[in-house]
């Protein structure tokens, strides 16, 4: 039988991509995102079906489900993609825009995923998948927002890894390296905007920005990161991690198998701090 997976945020960017990869692969697609794009369905009008659903609104969720199981008759994956981010100055980010990334990046994967647990009991399993990021194990500075929220998914992947066992559901995570030139990061600048960057900051940040748009391992490919995504749905291991980009597995090779020291000083390095440093004579 034909297996299924829903994949959240399949609007643009990594979703997208992945929605079409599964297609690809022989895989039925419940292709979901807040306003449906039925141009998606276009190249796998069979295999694709693209339906409403906003990560923060659990009824929404409920609703999306139920849709997928009465298009393709079960779902046996789900992919939780769907996220925001923001590049800001913690000191002047308003705590409404805080609220608002933990709102989708946090509680967000924790509806779907409350959602989706006693549909997987029932049927006897499933798997499910949290897209993240190498942000989620390390952290660089002016991302403190969404490093806040990947964090708290990575803790609660990790966790729900033994517990979900118990109820034969697999849960994995995937952690892409930066996509910047996706519409992620596109997305990305759009919602700084609202935080402003304060005068004593403003060399300091266009000197980071500088420096992180220029991370000597490269980014991730979004085709490559829906590949690690296929991967891990069809992984059958104890494996929790997939790491998806070069810059991925170079920092999970720091943060993982230096000392804290050589760590901290060696991203610093990477990141530009060491130079902004040395520029201030410090």
């Amino acid at each position: 039988m034909t297996k299924t997976v829903l994949i959240t945020g399949c609007s643009t960017g990594l979703g997208n991509t992945t929605a079409r990869k599964f297609a690809y692969e022989g895989w039925n697609v419940v292709a979901t995102m807040r306003k449906p794009d039925q141009s998606l369905a276009t190249e796998y009008p069979e295999r694709i079906f693209v339906t409403a659903l906003d990560i923060t609104n659990p009824a929404s969720i409920e609703a999306a489900i139920a849709a997928g199981i009465a298009r393709f008759g079960q779902i046996d994956a789900v992919v939780n993609n769907a996220g925001v981010s923001i590049i800001s100055v913690f000191e002047s980010t308003p705590m409404d825009a805080i609220r608002g990334v933990f709102e989708t990046n946090v509680f967000g994967t924790m509806n779907v995923i409350q959602a989706i647990t006693p549909y997987f009991r029932g049927q006897g399993g499933g798997t499910i998948i949290n897209v993240t990021s190498n942000i989620g194990f390390t952290s660089v500075p002016l991302f403190s927002v969404y490093t806040a929220s990947k964090h708290a998914v990575e803790g609660l992947s990790e966790s729900l890894a033994y517990e979900l066992e118990s109820q034969n559901i697999s849960l994995k995570l995937v952690e892409p390296g930066a996509m910047l030139s996706t519409s992620f990061g596109s997305n990305t600048m759009s919602t700084s905007q609202d935080a402003s960057v304060p005068e004593s900051y403003k060399s300091y940040f266009d000197h980071m920005m500088q420096c992180m748009m220029n991370f000597p391992f490269g980014q991730s490919d979004e085709n490559q990161v829906a590949g690690h995504i296929y991967a891990a749905v069809n992984d059958e291991s104890d494996q929790l991690r997939f790491l998806a980009g070069p810059d991925a597995q170079e920092t999970a090779r720091l943060r993982w198998t230096t000392s804290e020291e050589t760590y901290m000083t060696t991203l610093r390095e990477l990141l530009g701090q060491t130079a902004w440093r040395n520029s201030q004579g410090k």
